[in-house]
């Protein structure tokens, strides 16, 4: 009988490091994974993360669109954050009134948190951030 080993690809969880800290990764990388996010979810596991991953670096517009529990979010470029917004409050209002968050520099990744999370690990802009896909 063969058995897969524990460290292989297959049975690999991505992850992102920041600050010694390590964060278990869900990834949206289809346009379908990436409109719905963590939408519609009462929560996130502790020290869980959802990647989004672009094609190209971009100034991408985040809302908390049917969102039920706050978030910090990380804007990044390459290895690097290049934004950050904390403590993002879920929003219960129309549509055309929800706020936007746009990173002031392009971005390829984004990385949602729970709220206060980059408090608690000193996580801000220019710090470096280490993808295991």
């Amino acid at each position: 009988m063969y058995l897969k080993q524990k460290n292989s690809p297959q049975n690999h969880t991505p992850t992102a490091t920041i600050n010694n800290h390590t964060f278990l990764l869900e990834l949206a990388k289809t346009t379908q994974e990436q409109t719905r996010g963590l939408s519609y979810r009462d929560s996130l596991a502790p020290d869980h993360g959802m990647l989004f991953l672009f094609p190209k670096a971009d100034f991408y517009e985040f809302w908390m669109k049917d969102m039920r529990f706050p978030i910090d979010i990380l804007f990044i470029r390459d290895n690097k954050i290049v934004a950050a917004f904390e403590n993002l409050p879920p929003m219960h209002v129309p549509d055309q009134n929800l706020p936007r968050y746009i990173p002031n520099q392009p971005a390829n990744k984004v990385l949602e948190i729970n709220a206060g999370l980059s408090k608690r690990y000193g996580i801000k802009k220019g710090d470096v951030i280490t993808i295991s896909l």
